[in-house]
């Protein structure tokens, strides 16, 4: 998944994007306001984690243009700031979901999570099932036939953004975001040959190659 964080304390911003990198999450970091909203009118996210106190313009101003220009990628809004008030004005702005500061990762994820289920095709189970393989986003693990497959990180991710995504085309560029940040090198080949490993691994060939455009799960036959 494709994770924006808007955070400018150094520390915590690292720890945040290091943290999500090992969930499988594919995080670009940006640290004011202002930068996010111009990466926000030519870039596409799954999530957004944004901070409420950031320099040049606040989290909420963003929070609030972005809602103004139908930016609806779904928002956690991060703050030090506890009163019932904040809250309530954050949820109003257009957050999606609040957590303040200080937090665990584990509960941070567990909200991504969430949030992620509620945007994609509203799915409300935490297990994706399709045929016989079953993913767990909050373990990392997937299973065939009820046995454990070991799959990469990114091999996991590229499978849960194809199966949250059954009988549509996500394309080329869609997964190589979900899969990498701004500063990570890829080469030409590296997505075919973790469809390739997938595919191996799972020993069940229900990914399809959409040619010059992308991938593919159909859906099952009823």
């Amino acid at each position: 998944m494709r994770v924006l964080l808007i955070e400018d304390d150094e520390p915590l911003g690292e720890g945040v994007k290091a943290g999500l990198a090992q969930y499988g999450h594919a995080v670009d970091w940006l640290k004011d306001g202002t930068s996010a909203l111009k990466f926000l009118k030519s870039e596409k996210f799954d999530i957004i984690i944004l901070d409420w106190n950031l320099p040049r313009i606040s989290g909420l101003a963003v929070l609030q243009e972005m809602r103004a220009n139908n930016i609806s990628t779904p928002v956690l809004l991060l703050t030090a700031r506890d009163s019932i008030e904040d809250r309530v004005k954050g949820l109003d702005s257009g957050a999606d979901d609040y957590l303040t500061k200080p937090f665990d990762l584990d509960e941070l994820t567990a909200r991504i999570r969430a949030l992620q289920r509620r945007s994609m095709n509203n799915r409300a189970a935490p297990i994706i099932n399709y045929r016989e393989v079953k993913l767990d986003p909050a373990s990392m693990t997937v299973t065939v036939k009820d046995e454990f497959v070991n799959l990469s990180r990114r091999e996991i991710s590229l499978l849960q953004k194809l199966l949250e995504n059954i009988g549509n085309v996500v394309s080329r560029d869609v997964l190589t975001q979900c899969l990498y940040g701004w500063g990570d090198d890829i080469d030409s080949n590296t997505l075919e040959v973790h469809v390739h490993n997938l595919r191996k691994k799972l020993g069940i060939n229900f990914i399809r190659t959409i040619r010059g455009v992308g991938y593919m799960v159909e859906k099952e036959d009823r």
